[in-house]
């Protein structure tokens, strides 16, 4: 079985070295290639994956387009059976990549498959597993109203095996390419954000599955530094916009 995954960076010095480090150390029994697809980086993120890891192919874009562009760019090359999408914040901490890939194998219905997510102190990152409302990504940011973020994210239920849910999360997931070349992978209509709610519509669309595996883990040294300023606020509600017209304005 032939297995790809991409990384599109911008300014991820402080992360990109452990996270390849992570993903070569858990992917040498499996024919793995790795692509990592920097969006014009000013920080020197392309010179240490050139420097560090040779066996990546990187591919240095002149402009800042989007993570949708570059991963659908990367997208248009691969020839594998099962591919890769990876945040340049993720660590693995076990071979969770031919985990998820045996487990697309096994199971056929299955569009996307994204494993737990935990935070850097080992602690559960409660990602969304619904898709996005007004009362989820909107009500759920006021005093008084976490609660739908809880709902949102399915945080109160029990997942003690691989489970269907409605929403993928884009740092760290597993589909088999020929389905992503199908869908022509992310919509670029959004420049950040909403994407991966996006593509997990469509591929529950289809009639495929979406699985949260709990049966492997990975790390995500998350922060929300792009929705701490103006410009990403604007990006945010931007892209939740175009979102909500395309999918419908749910409570």
């Amino acid at each position: 079985m032939r297995i790809s995954g991409c990384i599109v960076t911008y300014n991820d010095s402080e992360t990109i070295e452990k996270c390849i480090e992570s993903i070569f150390k858990f992917t040498k029994d499996v024919e793995f290639k790795l692509y990592v697809f920097d969006n014009n980086s000013s920080d020197g993120t392309p010179d240490i994956v050139e420097e560090k890891f040779p066996e990546a192919v990187l591919i240095r874009n002149k402009k800042n387009r989007g993570f949708g562009y570059g991963h659908n760019s990367v997208l248009k090359e691969v020839t594998s059976d099962v591919h890769f999408v990876i945040n340049p914040d993720i660590y693995l901490k076990e071979n969770t990549i031919k985990i998820l890939a045996d487990y697309l194998k096994e199971n056929k219905g299955t569009g996307l498959v994204t494993p737990r997510v935990l935070n850097t102190d080992g602690t559960e990152q409660f990602l969304p597993k619904r898709p996005p409302s007004i009362r989820y990504v909107i009500l759920s940011k006021l005093p008084g109203l976490k609660r739908y973020r809880r709902e949102y994210t399915r945080q109160e239920d029990c997942f003690d095996a691989p489970s269907s849910v409605e929403f993928c999360t884009g740092c760290f997931f597993a589909a088999p390419t020929k389905l992503l070349k199908k869908l022509k992978g992310f919509s670029e209509m959004y420049y950040m954000y909403f994407e991966d709610a996006d593509l997990s519509k469509k591929v529950l669309g289809c009639g495929y599955k979406i699985v949260f595996d709990t049966e492997t883990e990975v790390y995500h040294d998350w922060n929300r530094e792009n929705t701490g300023n103006i410009l990403g606020i604007k990006r945010f509600l931007t892209s939740m916009f175009k979102y909500f017209m395309r999918w419908g304005w749910k409570f």
